[in-house]
């Protein structure tokens, strides 16, 4: 099954430092949020699926003030060739998508915290997506 990204655009972005006092802890402060992914999708005509692909920055502690809301999501249309296989479609839209889309998501992040002043960010330069897939049938 082939399959092409025949679009993708930025669905919603958020950047937020809520106050001066978070944005000069922030440099201390980002060890205590880590990356989050999460993919959803849906059937838009016969071939043709959104794929929303959303990254943002939680804190690692949930007890912990949100200071910093930080979020990319991009959308992806993809045109498969033929639909015959459903666990293979699964596949593409869980993993391969997500592998190409990434980078792009990861420079806009990157951007928007060097813009802010923040050049120390450490933004994962992969994320492992066919592991978040296993994970993922394991859970089933």
């Amino acid at each position: 099954m082939t399959y092409e990204i025949v679009t993708k655009y930025i669905k919603d972005l958020s950047f937020k430092i809520n106050d001066a006092k978070s944005y000069f802890l922030l440099e201390k402060d980002i060890k205590n949020y880590s990356f989050v992914c999460d993919i959803k999708s849906k059937k838009l005509k016969e071939k043709i699926v959104q794929c929303d692909i959303n990254l943002r920055l939680i804190p690692v502690n949930k007890t912990s003030n949100r200071n910093l809301d930080v979020k990319v999501e991009l959308t992806s249309i993809i045109q498969f060739d033929k639909i015959d296989n459903k666990d293979e479609m699964e596949k593409i839209i869980l993993i391969k998508v997500p592998e190409e889309i990434y980078p792009s998501m990861r420079e806009i992040i990157t951007f928007l915290f060097k813009s802010s002043g923040f050049n120390k960010i450490n933004i994962p330069e992969k994320i492992d997506f066919q592991k978040l897939y296993d994970n993922r049938q394991v859970q089933k």
